[in-house]
């Protein structure tokens, strides 16, 4: 089965941070963390063959081997994760990565918050709008 968040993160840290961050916000989300983006597309061609489907994917920018913009550009060249939603976050704040995210196809970009406070609003926000206002269609 498929988490409800997929992650692709480098720093082991901030993954950890985040799995309690998400459990915060809501007991009943799940999130898979992979560390690079080879991995990151092994996992989700194999959600793909298995007809699984994460709710939402927050990819960092930064990445070990393949770049976070190359994992966007594999993303979207996989037919069945069209209409999943695909959010750049990272410690960037260049306005060249904002623009050239969304151009390959990032529905957001958020620059990582800091400290823990600030990380639970941010995933409280995405929660929000993701999970309760915005209905996907896949």
């Amino acid at each position: 089965m498929s988490p409800d968040i997929f992650y692709i993160e480098d720093d082991k840290d901030f993954a950890f941070i985040m799995q309690y961050a998400v459990k915060e916000v809501s007991d009943d989300l799940t999130v898979s963390i992979v560390e690079d983006g080879n991995s990151a597309i092994a996992m989700l061609h194999r959600y793909a063959e298995e007809k699984h489907r994460p709710k939402l994917i927050l990819l960092d920018l930064n990445l070990p081997g393949i770049s976070g913009l190359d994992v966007l550009k594999r993303i979207k060249e996989i037919p069945y994760f069209k209409y999943v939603p695909v959010i750049l976050f990272s410690t960037s704040d260049d306005l060249n990565d904002v623009k050239t995210s969304l151009e390959i196809g990032a529905n957001a970009f958020l620059t990582k918050p800091n400290g823990y406070h600030n990380l639970i609003i941010c995933v409280q926000s995405l929660y929000d709008f993701w999970f309760n206002q915005n209905r996907n269609i896949a």
